[in-house]
């Protein structure tokens, strides 16, 4: 079912405080750069294209993804996920790379394959597994069941066939625009250091580490914030930011589906800086991405205690708003014209079953990893961001090292030299001979822009195994260490990396490595290859790729069966009504009789409007992508829904007079679904 947008919108520009005027200083609304039209042409080398997409997924009744609670179970919307893309091409039809930045919890393997199989409909092999990178915001408040393997899908009652296609189709979406977007463009990188927006949740393993290493980041942080800009006409048209946080802002005890930290920075800087409508600016003039990098043991919660509800939503935007100031801050520096070739590889690796050369180990000696196993450090969490399992601990978990050392180890020394001091919880590599549980086959990348260079690795990589990734192409290269970035959270799924120091310590990071004690050193030796690769020209063989499971789903969650209203209700009925007058600072609330969202997901629409009148006619002011509103949903009974919707009035918002609209989509016992909108009273801000 399709739902046509709104009317272009009367932007609220309030809000946004001193980072709005830094952005408007220097983006698409600021003054040109002070170079000439034939010399802006003369120095840039590349087509450039964005793209931006919905890509939200269910929001009522599915697992959420991250905190691996089975009891969080989503019940509404915070704000809408997005799928930001961006194309880079050498000019005259020479190579390309394709960059997809999506508000998600993870990248699997399964959305993976369907995105290049949609590009490959679409563009042959212009776009491929080698030069398309599909990287995670990593918010912990996406909907699950999107993956193919079943250790992600067990706390979603299994797969989600709408929210795979919600999510697939987004970010293939995305990819479309970025490349009918296509134009000369200028590309500058820029760097800042950002504190006060991360903290080492892991400092016991990062104190592990050598001097040298840990001299590199004197504060146990990495608060390298990059940023490649865009720009046309000398004009700022779009940004891509990199800054290693978790999108832990957002707590395990919310149930609205929200783009957390990652995703409000962007938010700040598309809608309330530079006036961007997501519902009808199908290609805005502005995009700006906020990926992550090397995040595996950066916490946003500076106390290193959990994010509670509802104080975790002014965290959200505190965090989301201090990487948006790094970023928009660089745009007054000079940095450094991007040159040079666009190029990228990518190879798949079976991590389960890898020889790592001495000159990678550290030791001296040969080591192999092994099968994956689970360890109970993983079970217990990071207690900094939200503990999973009671009965389990960080480090020791002395019965689980009684079966490990009495029983696994014993049985087979291979295992132990792999992933020892490990307590083994789940040997998830004998599960996987049954039904597949996690990726054992992984793709490793790296993507060249010019000086950049981008190392896409599918897991979560702690900082300092960030840093020896990045000194091992660095050095192959011939870059500067600040010119290469890890990009984790990409193109799939395979949980954490950290060194074999941090590995040691047995934290929450290390029994999520999930290869044993040599990941990282086998990782360096991939990377090195690649590297190799791209600075002499040469091609690489693909390697094992993963299998396709979409014919192996198991989908337990039943949908939809019918929508009723209440006896003597109808759809869309107004039962609580917004007072008369509000001002700014009030929450206006108004509840709906409703229907369940998963009818209809209004992938590139929205469930509400606030809606002000003007010259006679109602002009929509915000709607469920924004901010300042919400939208709750419970069950009324059996088949019955209640949908509350809440608009935080914004500073600065106009006087005047203002009403709330709900679209609902109700499934009737035969003909499908109908859609219904329901309209609260009209009432007045002051």
């Amino acid at each position: 079912m399709t739902h046509s947008a709104p009317s272009r919108r009367t932007v609220l520009r309030v809000g946004a405080g001193a980072g709005l005027a830094v952005g408007a200083q220097a983006t698409g609304h600021g003054p040109a750069v002070a170079d000439s039209a034939d010399t802006r042409s003369e120095r840039s080398g590349y087509l450039v294209g964005r793209g931006l997409a919905d890509a939200t997924g269910e929001i009522a009744e599915v697992g959420m993804m991250g905190y691996g609670r089975t009891d969080q179970q989503a019940a509404g919307l915070h704000t809408r996920l997005r799928s930001r893309a961006f194309v880079v091409a050498e000019p005259a039809g020479g190579r390309r790379v394709l960059l997809i930045v999506a508000d998600s919890p993870m990248i699997f393997e399964s959305v993976h394959q369907a995105v290049l199989r949609r590009l490959a409909e679409r563009y042959g092999e212009l776009y491929t597994v080698r030069n398309t990178l599909i990287t995670a915001t990593h918010t912990h408040a996406g909907p699950g069941g999107y993956s193919h393997h079943f250790l992600y899908n067990a706390t979603t009652f299994g797969f989600h066939a709408k929210t795979f296609e919600a999510v697939a189709d987004g970010l293939f979406e995305s990819a479309v625009r970025a490349h009918e977007d296509l134009a000369p463009a200028r590309l500058t990188l820029s760097r800042a250091e950002l504190t006060g927006a991360s903290v080492n949740r892991s400092r016991t393993a990062f104190d592990r580490n050598p001097a040298a290493d840990r001299a590199h980041f004197p504060d146990a942080v990495d608060p390298l914030s990059t940023l490649l800009r865009i720009e046309r006409d000398g004009h700022t048209v779009g940004a891509v930011n990199w800054f290693a946080t978790h999108g832990t802002s957002m707590s395990g005890d919310n149930r609205l589906i929200s783009a957390d930290n990652k995703g409000y920075a962007a938010y700040h800087w598309e809608r309330l800086v530079e006036e961007v409508d997501y519902l009808a600016d199908g290609a805005p003039e502005f995009v700006a991405a906020f990926a992550q990098t090397n995040a595996g043991d950066m916490s946003p919660n500076l106390d290193l205690q959990p994010p509670t509800t509802p104080e975790d939503f002014e965290s959200t935007r505190r965090s989301g708003l201090r990487q948006y100031e790094a970023a928009a801050g660089q745009l007054t520096a000079s940095g450094t014209e991007v040159r040079g070739a666009v190029d990228a590889r990518l190879v798949y690796v079976d991590l389960s079953d890898v020889t790592v050369r001495p000159e990678f180990t550290g030791d001296g000696r040969t080591h192999r990893t092994s099968t994956p196993c689970v360890g109970a450090a993983m079970a217990a969490g990071s207690l900094e961001d939200g503990p999973a399992f009671p009965g389990f601990t960080e480090g020791e978990n002395p019965f689980w090292d009684a079966v490990s050392d009495s029983l696994i180890y014993q049985v087979s020394p291979e295992l132990a030299d792999a992933q020892a001091p490990k307590d083994v919880f789940v040997p998830v590599g004998l599960m996987n001979k049954v039904y597949p549980w996690v990726q054992e086959k992984v793709p490793v990348q790296l993507v060249r822009i010019g000086q950049l260079y981008l190392i896409g690795v599918p897991g979560e990589v702690t900082i300092t195994a960030g840093l020896r990734l990045r000194r091992t192409v660095a050095r192959i290269v011939d870059a500067r260490l600040e010119d290469v970035l890890v990009v984790g959270y990409t193109n799939s799924y395979f949980h954490y990396v950290t060194t074999p120091e941090e590995y040691d310590a047995q934290q929450y990071e290390g029994g999520s490595t999930l290869f044993g004690r040599w990941q990282l050193p086998a990782l360096q030796q991939v990377v090195a290859d690649l590297a190799g690769a791209l600075r002499d020209g040469t091609d690489l063989p693909l390697g094992p790729q993963a299998p396709d499971l979409s014919g192996r789903q198991l989908s337990l969650q039943p949908g939809v069966v019918l929508d009723a209203p209440p006896i003597g209700k109808r759809f869309g009925q107004v039962v609580v009504q917004p007072r008369e007058t509000h001002r700014a600072g009030d929450r206006v609330e108004t509840v709906f009789v409703g229907a369940h969202p998963g009818n209809d997901l209004h992938r590139g629409g929205t469930y509400l409007e606030v809606q002000r009148e003007q010259d006679g006619a109602w002009v929509t002011v915000a709607d469920d992508g924004d901010w300042s509103t919400r939208l709750h949903w419970k069950r009324d009974g059996v088949a019955a829904s209640e949908v509350t919707i809440t608009w935080d009035v914004p500073e600065g918002t106009p006087a005047g007079t203002y009403r709330v609209r709900y679209h609902g989509d109700a499934k009737q016992f035969v003909g499908g679904v109908r859609e219904f909108t329901g309209t609260s009273r009209e009432f007045t801000v002051r």
